[in-house]
């Protein structure tokens, strides 16, 4: 709707002798559509022209100019209200998306690149439900960066010499058939046996000193068991629809001896020191961290690299690869770590990544933990949404075949997951319900799904599925009902919320949005049949539904969830 409201900010800017950019940032949408489409407020006038804005408002609305794509203009209080033209809104709308089709809503940019970094789940075990919301919300930001023109590139950093690994390498000696079913029970395992013999974590720590002494016999072994963990939760994430680019391994910057070259740049600052246990850290003094103690381990007694020191190499090559947006998603309990490298970078004139933080995944039984076992594997989730989905299918469609209805399962019970678990705003916690999750009448998937279903029926009963409606010669003034407009309007706005989704990295924003219009099209189902004797207003109401099902088809698609055409 951005020439409605550029016509909007225009008339009030002539009137009020504003610059109509400064307009444009004033200009709101009321709360109520019978308010009217736009609304500007006049505080803002009052201290220049020495009036309440109750009088601004009245004195505006006999200046303000309409006419064309402004039908009439209204002083309510201290606001002036205006009202667009329905029938040039639903045509622009309309013939907007059938024209663009799938590029509908996209900001079409040109040559810009991002990277983005996510999931990066340690491979020591199936990952459980809580790790999926990294992935999913990932995989979500990928496709909208995408979907405006970004060339973007989708890394995961392997942690594959960490503690926690070591301990699973540990675990598995002398087991040469593992499979990756197992390796969720050995962690589990060494990590019980760690607790009651304190000792046996100084062999871990001695399977990292031996990392950093390439031990080609320790290297070869740590490998086996994550490239082990690796393909197997590669191959989970491929069945939610997430797909990587590139496999980072942690490793390659220790024996790349670039965490060396990182030491040194970092020892030039002057900022480095070796503190009471013999450790090499940084003086973070004078940037506001949370934290008592400002300083950033890098190193153990024995010299061996912590995470934090590789992970600044990681930063570095991430900065030169990243000639546009650099992202990383990240887990709430990494907000201070993160303030840590973000502060470390900076000694050295290199910028951080942008961040989008999330809250945790909840479910009845509280917070999961592999360490502990405490835990629903993401991939027995995903077959029980798939199961859960199934039974939903069969009751309303009994003859469907055995091929379709697996399909069907798995793109209603996936997408059920993902649009839970995104429809949230990234830093709230998500307290999973299947009840909501996979409701065919509430705020989920499954709702919208069966929206765009309903809109696939229509159009095969009035045989224009497969057939292309031309939007031009149609008499979009026939679309008088509240509904119709209500749902042109929403239509209209889809590019607005896409960028904002864009600029904010809150794909949250696109599952609130489809959301809404799937409520729109659903009022406008009740009350305006499409298929009717008058082929004047058939054929507007065919081609505004044309425009819903495409916009739903890409809004779901930028949540990684897909569009069915029968439930």
């Amino acid at each position: 709707m951005d020439e409605f409201k550029r016509a909007v900010a225009e008339a009030i800017a002539k009137a009020a002798g504003m610059p109509q950019e400064e307009v444009m940032q004033l200009i709101a949408v009321p709360p109520d559509s019978s308010m009217g489409d736009y609304a500007f407020p006049c505080f803002a006038l009052s201290k220049q022209m020495r009036k309440s804005p109750v009088e601004i408002a009245s004195e505006l609305q006999r200046k303000v100019r309409t006419g064309g794509l402004i039908e009439k203009a209204a002083a309510q209080g201290p606001y002036l209200n205006f009202f667009v033209n329905k029938a040039m809104l639903a045509e622009a709308a309309i013939t907007a998306v059938l024209r663009e089709k799938d590029g509908y809503g996209s900001l079409k940019l040109k040559g810009k690149k991002a990277l983005i970094e996510h999931t990066s789940i340690n491979p020591n075990a199936s990952p459980h439900v809580g790790r999926a919301r990294n992935a999913i919300l990932g995989d979500a930001l990928a496709r909208l960066l995408r979907f405006h023109g970004y060339k973007t590139e989708v890394h995961y950093y392997v942690n594959d010499i960490g503690k926690q690994i070591a301990m699973l390498v540990l675990g598995c000696e002398g087991k040469r058939k593992l499979e990756f079913k197992d390796l969720l029970d050995e962690y589990i395992r060494i990590n019980a046996e760690i607790e009651k013999s304190p000792e046996l974590e100084q062999k871990a720590f001695a399977l990292l000193k031996k990392l950093d002494d390439r031990d080609k016999k320790t290297i070869a072994e740590f490998r086996r068991v994550v490239q082990l963990c690796v393909t197997g939760q590669k191959r989970i994430m491929e069945g939610l629809g997430i797909k990587y680019d590139f496999f980072d391994y942690e490793s390659a910057y220790l024996w790349s001896r670039k965490t060396e070259e990182v030491m040194q740049k970092l020892e030039a600052t002057g900022k480095v020191f070796v503190d009471d246990e013999g450790r090499r850290v940084i003086n973070l003094e004078g940037f506001s961290l949370a934290m008592k103690s400002p300083v950033f381990v890098l190193t153990r007694a024995d010299g061996t690299s912590l995470y934090g020191l590789r992970d600044m190499a990681y930063n570095i090559e991430k900065t030169g690869r990243a000639k546009g947006r650099n992202i990383v998603v990240l887990g709430e309990d990494h907000k201070l770590y993160f303030r840590q490298v973000e502060a470390a970078l900076s000694l050295i004139g290199l910028k951080a990544p942008e961040v989008v933080h999330y809250a945790f995944i909840l479910l009845p039984e509280g917070k999961m933990s592999t360490r502990s076992g405490n835990l629903v594997l993401l991939e027995d989730f995903m077959r029980q949404a798939a199961e859960k989905a199934e039974k939903e299918v069969l009751a309303r469609n009994k003859s469907i075949s055995s091929s379709e209805l697996k399909k069907l399962a798995e793109a209603i019970g996936y997408g059920a997951i993902k649009y839970h678990i995104i429809k949230v705003s990234p830093e709230k916690n998500v307290m999973f319900s299947w009840e909501q999750a996979l409701s065919f009448e509430g705020e989920s998937a499954p709702y919208i799904q069966y929206a765009h279903a309903r809109i696939c029926s229509i159009l095969k009963k009035a045989g224009s599925n497969n057939k292309k409606i031309k939007s031009s010669g149609l008499n979009y003034s026939l679309l008088q009902a509240r509904e119709e407009t209500e749902l042109a309007k929403i239509i209209a706005d889809f590019p607005n919320a896409a960028a904002k989704a864009e600029e904010q990295l809150r794909p949250h924003i696109i599952a609130n949005y489809t959301q809404m219009l799937a409520d729109r099209f659903n009022s406008f189902y009740h009350a305006c049949p499409v298929i009717t004797e008058d082929k004047g207003l058939m054929d507007a109401r065919i081609a505004l539904i044309k425009a819903v099902k495409q916009v739903l088809e890409t809004g779901l698609g930028l949540l990684g969830i897909e569009a069915v055409e029968r439930m």
